[in-house]
């Protein structure tokens, strides 16, 4: 069956267009990605702005053309943190609708499973011993999902997104050690939360999304999902990044290789990763390009 999974996230937006056969993704025809920043001042407005729903309709369309020139089976997108908190998500909806797309909002719960779902996609999963952390930071919210195999143990979502976080804490670029101390005693809280409610001993933490892909992507200097997916980003790796991104304007973010709407919220990722290695004493995280979309298409 071919299908059109699209991931309507709080900064960006993907589609992904394969085949699936006997519950496994084969061939990829699409895989795009683009930043929408559909969370842009959603925390203080409590709804979407409307330069961020301009941004949300060009790349829905953009993504409609694609859909009619494969002809998939079937077509879904479901959107996730932003459009959950958003008084105003009827319009996401409006969207959508003019352009033939199904969208389903989902919960935090059911965003964290579909994640793993995905995540563990294109992993050899038979007769896999180890359990996993999956980790999915997005724009508005963070997904923590622990497994077996294919199969989920538990998970949950919190609401420390990368857009939501940066517009809370951060007010310049180079940034403060105030700001960032700041922030990573918010983010170390939560997470802390987090691993008390999983409670339970991972054994491997695999990272999904933008931001580990984007951090690997700028050190190869090109995108290759065959050298991005297994990929590990160990505690040094991370430190030596948070000390570059803390340092530096966006400007110099952007000419270190990271994509112009990642390049101004990254930090925050980046502050994320470090304080998950650390509250589950782990010296390293695995990077997978899958996500949310793959699990949308297997969901599917």
């Amino acid at each position: 069956m071919k299908v059109a999974a699209l991931d309507l996230g709080s900064n960006t937006f993907l589609c992904l267009i394969c085949d699936v056969k006997e519950s496994k993704i084969e061939t990829i025809y699409e895989d795009q990605v683009q930043i929408v920043k559909l969370g842009q001042g959603l925390a203080n407005a409590n709804q979407f702005h409307p330069e961020a729903l301009r941004r949300a309709k060009k790349a829905l369309t953009d993504f409609s053309v694609l859909i009619k020139k494969h002809k998939p089976d079937k077509v879904l997108a479901m959107a996730t943190s932003a459009a959950r908190d958003a008084k105003n998500k009827d319009e996401l909806f409006k969207i959508c609708d003019d352009l033939n797309i199904p969208l389903e909002i989902i919960s935090g719960n059911q965003e964290a499973e579909i994640t793993y779902l995905g995540s563990v996609s294109g992993l050899n999963t038979e007769n896999n011993a180890e359990k996993k952390l999956v980790i999915d930071i997005g724009g508005g919210s963070t997904e923590f999902i622990v497994g077996l195999g294919s199969k989920i143990i538990t998970g949950h979502s919190q609401n420390i997104g990368c857009v939501r976080l940066t517009e809370k804490f951060i007010k310049s670029q180079p940034t403060s050690a105030e700001e960032i101390n700041e922030c990573t005693k918010y983010i170390y809280k939560i997470v802390q939360d987090s691993k008390n409610k999983l409670n339970q001993n991972i054994d491997e933490i695999l990272a999904v999304a933008g931001t580990p892909t984007a951090l690997v992507v700028a050190q190869l200097g090109y995108y290759s999902a065959e050298k991005i997916d297994g990929f590990k980003l160990t505690k040094e790796n991370l430190l030596n990044w948070l000390d570059k991104l803390t340092n530096s304007s966006l400007q110099e973010k952007i000419e270190m290789g990271l994509p112009a709407g990642r390049a101004e919220v990254i930090l925050i990722g980046v502050i994320i990763l470090l304080v998950t290695l650390d509250v589950f004493n782990k010296k390293e995280i695995v990077v997978s390009t899958r996500g949310v979309r793959f699990g949308i298409a297997l969901h599917m």
